[in-house]
């Protein structure tokens, strides 16, 4: 939940700040991958202080765990910076689609093992919100840094 309102909240703050402050001097592709890229400081630092309960979402079958964690971490706080650059942004919004399929399925073993961990612990009910909200983000990540990039500079 706290990624989904660090995204929408920051959204609405941009927008309203470029229509005030920056008098309409950022493209709306810029907004919405800056707001992404503010949901993916707090994710990735998660990855740091709330590493032993990414640890437990991992599938058993996967070595190296914990070195998992901490590299998906770093590469979702490489990923601000690569959207917040107009050459390499829609690089870095594919490779965040292809992120947010790769870690569905920890969010789906997080939840089956009631992982107390963003809600994880509320079990399967927790799939009804998380799937919808991942497609969101691949949604998002497609929109904004893909379909309308470099559009109304």
């Amino acid at each position: 939940m706290a990624p989904l309102i660090f995204l929408l909240v920051t959204f609405g703050i941009l927008l309203v700040g470029n229509k005030f402050f920056f008098k309409n001097k950022l493209s709306l592709s810029f907004t919405g991958r800056a707001a992404l890229s503010v949901m993916l400081i707090v994710t990735g630092i998660a990855h740091f202080t709330s590493t032993d309960l990414m640890v437990e979402i991992m599938p058993d079958f996967m070595p190296a765990k914990r070195e998992t964690v901490y590299f998906t971490g770093v590469c979702e706080l490489l990923a601000v910076f690569g959207l917040l650059v107009n050459k390499t942004s829609k690089l870095t919004a594919v490779m965040l689609i292809i992120f947010f399929i790769a870690i569905t399925p920890a969010n789906i073993i997080g939840a089956m093992k009631q992982v107390q961990l963003g809600g994880m612990e509320n079990g399967l009910i927790y799939l009804i919100f998380r799937v919808p909200l991942q497609i969101l983000f691949i949604f998002w990540a497609y929109y904004f840094g893909i379909r309308i990039n470099n559009q109304n500079k």
